[in-house]
């Protein structure tokens, strides 16, 4: 897909000033604040952050399965121009699982382990295809077959303890795959596994998006895996995004102290032997943030003037950034390599 083509293409996802609130006993705690966010088809957006920093509620927030005491306290959720956020809970069913999928961190979030994986995957396709047994079973098998999964067959006759973690996850992501939904969220999947069946299935995924036209939103800590598999990263901080672009721009040239303090703690071969870096301090308590930036006290840039919220603000197309000091970064040459 070339970058006119991209141009062109409508949203499959557009969110605006996204914010999630959970009402706890302490106090309003901000999850999510002020998000947006755009994806077209075929296209996949790695989110990125450090545990805590927002990533998971928002992919939570857009598939709809906030429960209390956590609510969509501001903005919208457009998926093919219809406002997710305005659906009655019925039409929200309807899309969920069909339309939109999302991939979990355990597989067994997805998998029922007393049910056999043919009879999931066939109640998965049937709820929402007019298809007899024979044809879903077959529909389930060719699903697994694509996910890279061998003999899938043997497998669909397998309960979900009978396979290893990697392959539960195939199955998990080859569920989620079932109905080609137009969207897929993907809370951090792979974390669990080793790095060689890691690969393999960033690689299927990665396939089965362009061919289907999907958009994927990974949802990870890891920029490795964001570097090998996205389009565009997002960097979350506090609930925020704090730097948005495409991967070769932000990984290139990081602009956000944040996100160069990320890919610097990352082993590089110009570090071997040497101690990695490290952001110092840590994040703040969600319950008593900061008026200002959330990312001061720990950023050897800070000034007074980081006492105001910094506003994201568009530096380039494509590129938006929250700082009033961003990083200085010779273009051209990778960060940190």
């Amino acid at each position: 897909m070339n970058a006119l083509q991209t141009a062109v293409l409508p949203a499959t996802l557009e969110v605006r000033g996204l914010s999630t609130s959970f009402h706890t006993r302490d106090g309003i705690l901000p999850a999510v604040r002020e998000v947006s966010l755009r994806l077209q088809p075929g296209r996949i957006l790695g989110l990125v952050g450090e545990s805590g920093s927002g990533k998971s509620v928002t992919g939570f927030s857009i598939m709809g399965l906030v429960d209390a005491p956590g609510r969509i306290s501001a903005g919208e959720i457009l998926f093919q121009g219809r406002d997710l956020t305005r659906l009655s809970a019925r039409e929200l069913r309807h899309l969920q699982g069909n339309r939109i999928a999302m991939i979990f961190q355990d597989p067994m979030m997805t998998l029922n382990p007393v049910l056999r994986i043919d009879t999931q995957m066939i109640e998965a396709v049937q709820a929402h295809n007019p298809m007899n047994r024979r044809q879903a079973r077959q529909h389930a098998s060719d699903t697994l077959a694509a996910m890279g999964i061998a003999s899938p067959e043997e497998r669909l006759r397998a309960y979900p303890h009978q396979l290893s973690g990697g392959m539960r996850q195939r199955v998990a992501i080859a569920i989620a795959l079932l109905h080609r939904p137009d969207l897929i969220i993907a809370d951090e999947p792979t974390t669990a596994l080793d790095v060689t069946i890691q690969a393999q299935i960033l690689g299927e995924v990665q396939k089965l998006v362009r061919e289907q036209g999907t958009a994927l939103i990974w949802i990870t800590h890891d920029l490795s895996v964001v570097a090998g598999l996205a389009d565009e990263v997002a960097v979350m901080y506090a609930g925020r995004i704090v730097e948005q672009g495409s991967v070769d721009a932000v990984l290139d040239r990081p602009l956000h102290p944040y996100t160069q303090g990320l890919i610097d703690s990352l082993p590089s071969r110009n570090q071997r032997g040497q101690r990695l870096r490290q952001i110092p301090g840590m994040a703040p308590d969600l319950l008593s943030m900061p008026a200002g930036c959330a990312f001061a006290e720990r950023c050897s840039r800070a000034s007074s003037a980081c006492a105001v919220q910094p506003p994201a603000v568009a530096i380039e197309p494509g590129r938006s950034l929250r700082c009033f000091h961003p990083a200085v970064v010779q273009p051209g040459v990778a960060h940190g390599q």
